[in-house]
């Protein structure tokens, strides 16, 4: 398999899960252990998924880490909103994030069309 670092989609989850440990650093301090872990949990996960597929031998097995981390970029966008009705995110950031978010499933959802062409 190739290295993780080249693939596109693992680059921009990689920068959203920066963004997102930058954004979250402000959020209440009992919300540490609660929202903001979620939030930054779930987008390392994205990458961490792709990084692990890589790893295995199939396209079949990178496949299903593909899958994975799309429904960690579900999770991460719900975050989102509810860290936006909460209050902790203001609009533009919660914009910028959430297109960025909306980017990487797209690209997921790509990738995985290309590892699965019969699904």
């Amino acid at each position: 398999m190739q290295d993780f670092k080249n693939l596109q989609v693992w680059q921009m989850s990689h920068r959203m899960t920066l963004d997102i440990y930058s954004a979250t650093r402000d959020f209440p301090l009992d919300e540490r252990f609660g929202l903001a872990s979620q939030l930054r949990r779930a987008s390392a996960s994205i990458a961490a998924n792709l990084s692990e597929g890589c790893g295995r031998g199939s396209d079949s097995d990178f496949a299903r880490f593909v899958q994975i981390a799309t429904g960690s970029a579900s999770e991460v966008n719900y975050h989102l909103l509810l860290a936006k009705d909460l209050g902790y995110l203001d609009a533009q950031t919660y914009g910028e994030l959430t297109t960025n978010g909306e980017s990487v499933k797209r690209m997921l959802i790509a990738l995985l069309k290309r590892l699965r062409p019969d699904s």
